[in-house]
């Protein structure tokens, strides 16, 4: 029996099963189309077709030497990810293209779908490692190039927050919707506060991303506690603060726990903390999952005074911004923080949960693929 619903293809050059962004599109579109998926890893579930991405093959890598020569187009179309989605793609039909972030957006134009195609950027390309003087030298013009002659030609596009949409619109000319990185509603109410006020932390295992953190806690006088939980990134790094940390009477380090768990696990603790130090563009701008991974578990969040994520929590008043990025400024918030504050901020993280959720956010995604999907006929 033929599939008589849209054909949408979505292409992302990550793990697809723990890239919760990408997940929350295939989940979105899986029953209204017949989705195909291009990504690392096995087939995710509902998907009548996948490419799967050999490991061997790393995305990113592009010839240095015509990066460095500015032979931009030439080191796209040379990179071992181009030859091998074009091998894979090229000739293929569909109504709608999903291509998420920058690499995978020549190709999915050249493929020409029938109805058009949607970008989802989830950083900003160009500014990714600023910090960085190579990349600042040789890999953001090259990007720059890309976005001005491919992704320039999508027919909408996407991107995480609001200042990275303006940022595109101004210096690209790209103009982008928002859809924030939000789990699906969770149906919980708020827990009992601790205590001492327990605080929780779950991501990455990055290097010097979680020292200030730590130091903040080491230096809180009141007797909150932390606990970790840690996607290990093969560094080892997590297995040093875990050792570290070992015989610490308030400061605990567990294994990551499975997307799928993550908020029932969260909710079990009193405040969410995410301190990001402003290195970069992308860092100062940046609305990670994990902030609304809290507000669904009904925590208050405590943040540096980045931006975005600032506006947010004063909006919703689901928490604290703490003056500034030391951890004497993060270990001061925390003391400052009472059984009846923690439970006011608990309280209105209920209220919003109801709106920053996928449920409202994935608008963003299905209207403009609706439009193209309606356009392919």
């Amino acid at each position: 029996m033929n599939d008589t619903r849209p054909s949408l293809l979505i292409i992302s050059y990550s793990r697809l099963f723990r890239d919760a962004r990408v997940l929350r599109q295939i989940r979105l579109f899986r029953d209204d189309y017949a989705v195909t998926t291009v990504g690392y890893g096995p087939a995710p579930e509902g998907v009548v077709a996948h490419h799967q991405v050999p490991d061997e093959i790393i995305y990113w890598h592009v010839d240095r030497k015509l990066v460095v020569a500015r032979i931009y187009q030439r080191a796209f179309d040379t990179a071992p990810i181009t030859r091998w989605a074009r091998e894979q793609l090229v000739g293929q039909e569909y109504d709608v293209i999903l291509a998420n972030d920058l690499q995978p957006v020549p190709v999915a134009i050249e493929m020409r779908p029938r109805g058009g195609v949607h970008v989802d950027l989830h950083e900003y390309v160009t500014r990714q490692k600023e910090e960085v003087w190579r990349f600042r030298t040789f890999l953001a013009p090259y990007y720059g190039y890309l976005i001005k002659k491919w992704v320039r030609r999508a027919n909408s596009v996407t991107t995480v927050g609001f200042k990275l949409a303006e940022q595109y619109e101004a210096e690209f000319g790209v103009p982008c919707g928002v859809v924030f990185n939000a789990p699906e509603r969770r149906e919980l109410t708020p827990g009992e506060v601790a205590d001492p006020v327990r605080l929780v932390h779950a991501g990455g295992a990055t290097p010097g991303r979680l020292e200030m953190m730590l130091a903040a806690v080491e230096q809180v006088q009141g007797g909150a506690t932390l606990d970790l939980f840690l996607v290990d990134s093969g560094s080892g790094y997590a297995g040093s603060v875990r050792e570290r940390y070992v015989d610490h009477p308030r400061i605990h380090v567990h294994d990551a726990v499975p997307t799928s768990e993550l908020v029932n696990t969260l909710h079990r603790y009193d405040v969410g903390v995410h301190i990001l130090a402003p290195v970069s563009f992308n860092h100062r701008y940046a609305m990670p999952n994990k902030i609304f991974d809290y507000v669904q578990a009904r925590l208050g969040v405590l943040i540096g005074p980045s931006p975005e994520m600032a506006a947010l929590v004063r909006e919703h008043s689901v928490g604290w911004v703490s003056q500034g990025f030391t951890a004497a400024d993060v270990a001061r918030t925390i003391d400052g923080l009472t059984r009846d504050d923690v439970a006011r901020a608990k309280g209105a993280s209920d209220v919003a949960a109801r709106v920053l959720c996928a449920e409202e956010q994935v608008a963003g995604w299905a209207e403009p693929v609706r439009a193209l999907a309606r356009k392919a006929g």
